[in-house]
């Protein structure tokens, strides 16, 4: 086996960029290398027309851009967040470090994404904020959730790692709750190696979201000409990314729709060909309900049992063929168990379903020829 692991071409390839080694080429010569230079300023511009957001701030990654959004909301310990179990460590992580109690809720068996009817079910008098996931760069159903926040009067975080360039009802994702955080790691569509950003919603939040970003200082207020000196105020950490990586974001950020256009036939090409071998086998394919358009971020397939999938990923392996998991359920992990609960109704679907998906290979420079062996060799299969 581990002789097929590396003859196998790999799972996604981080897509380069035109001009992305003449701008941090560029950004070296310029000498100004801690953040908040030209290229920052014009990566954020971009993504700031791109989700709609008030403001948009570079970071080193989703991470650390969740982590100032809890700090943003003065989680504190005794609090509660509404998280959902089918998600990456980060998504809780950020908030039980702030000494909250997560609260962990089921997902849709079709979009895998959190119920707003069990986020519904989970608010006490003790819940600080909801946090919510577009899984697989689908879009959670926004309308139902904002709807209760709104009633219980919860801010909304939503982790849009998966979603830039996504939208609900003709919205971008990322607009619609208080904070939002994306993901510019090199596993996702545009990246910098590893990076994120924060996206503010409220115009009010701006000012703190800076000093939270800067180690807790106001040096954004020094170098605006509105203090002499500038010095400790709140709680924060170093959260800027590099003018490096900023540069290498610019230049990716100008292809942004080239690489949805291919990621869109990769994945278009799973959905016209794979669904009618899934039915027969009982394999469940993405679910994109028709009032959201999503960022072609991943194809999975849901088997029937596990032992189906740990046979389909042989299958493919022994094909030369690369497929993988992905996360668990977070309450169903050491840490989900120390840091949180399952919230009323159980986590049930988020359970079982992650551990009988797969997702195939795709990415901006895939070959052609070898989606269709992929796809050749998945149609081969039998559960």
């Amino acid at each position: 086996m581990s002789e097929l692991l590396t003859e196998r071409p790999p799972f996604t390839e981080p897509h380069v960029a035109p001009r992305q080694w003449e701008y941090v080429r560029d950004a070296l010569e310029n000498g100004k290398l801690d953040g908040n230079g030209p290229y920052t300023k014009q990566a954020a511009a971009v993504v700031r027309r791109v989700t709609g957001a008030a403001e948009a701030l570079l970071t080193p990654s989703c991470t650390h851009a969740l982590e100032m959004a809890a700090i943003a909301l003065d989680i504190e310990p005794g609090d509660e967040v509404i998280v959902p179990a089918f998600s990456y460590a980060p998504t809780a992580c950020a908030f039980a470090l702030r000494g909250a109690k997560l609260v962990f809720v089921d997902s849709h068996p079709d979009t895998l994404n959190v119920r707003a009817d069990h986020i519904a079910a989970a608010v006490t008098d003790r819940t600080k904020a909801i946090v919510v996931l577009h899984y697989a760069g689908v879009p959670c159903e926004m309308d139902p959730i904002m709807a209760v926040a709104r009633e219980h009067g919860l801010p909304v975080v939503e982790d849009s790692a998966q979603a830039f360039g996504s939208t609900y009802r003709g919205r971008p994702t990322g607009s619609f709750g208080r904070f939002a955080a994306l993901s510019f790691h090199a596993t996702k569509n545009v990246h910098c190696a590893k990076g994120g950003a924060l996206l503010v919603n409220d115009p009010a939040d701006i000012d703190r979201a800076k000093i939270i970003q800067d180690r807790g200082t106001d040096r954004h207020h020094y170098f605006q000409g509105l203090v002499k000196e500038y010095q400790w105020v709140d709680l924060g950490s170093s959260s800027m990314l590099n003018e490096l990586l900023a540069a290498l974001l610019a230049a990716q950020l100008e292809t942004f729709d080239e690489v949805q256009a291919r990621r869109g036939h990769w994945w278009n090409t799973y959905d016209a060909t794979l669904p009618g071998w899934a039915r027969d086998n009982g394999v469940a394919t993405p679910y994109i309900p028709a009032h959201t358009n999503h960022s072609a971020h991943l194809y999975y397939l849901v088997l029937p049992t596990e032992d189906a999938k740990d046979a389909l990923l042989d299958h493919l392996a022994r094909r030369g063929l690369t497929a993988t998991i992905h996360y668990l359920a977070l309450h169903d992990t050491p840490a989900g168990r120390r840091f949180g609960r399952r919230g009323p109704g159980g986590c049930a679907v988020a359970e079982a379903l992650p551990r009988r998906l797969i997702r195939l290979p795709m990415h901006v420079g895939m070959a052609a020829d070898y989606q269709r062996r992929v796809i050749e060799a998945i149609t081969d299969f039998r559960p």
